[in-house]
């Protein structure tokens, strides 16, 4: 479950944030993650909640945005929003699509107190 290792490398980011400023509760944290990122929402989310108990950011509010693939027609060259890696380009129709977006994850913001 690499769910788990995300939520330890935001954890870790919050925690350096910490050491930069002053701050004693997380409200609220951000984060970006790719329709095409292989990860499950769910079950982040249950991460979050059960690696954060006791901690300063238990009771944190897990915000996940969920950008949409992009690609690109290696056929007609269009730029296109995709749901699947397996969709035809919907300029011209052929599968011939390389991933360019919407598969990385990105630590947003957090609401702190």
């Amino acid at each position: 479950m690499h769910e788990i290792s995300i939520c330890n490398a935001l954890l870790d980011r919050i925690e350096a944030e910490r050491n930069t400023r002053t701050f004693s509760r997380v409200r609220r944290v951000r984060i970006e993650i790719g329709q095409f990122s292989c990860v499950e929402p769910d079950a982040l989310r249950y991460a979050f909640e059960l690696m954060t108990r006791g901690s300063l950011i238990e009771g944190a509010t897990l915000e996940l945005d969920r950008p949409p693939g992009r690609a690109t027609c290696l056929a007609c060259g269009a730029e296109v929003e995709v749901a699947s890696r397996t969709d035809l380009c919907p300029a011209c129709r052929t599968g011939a699509l390389r991933v360019t977006g919407g598969d990385g994850m990105r630590f947003v913001e957090m609401e702190v107190s």
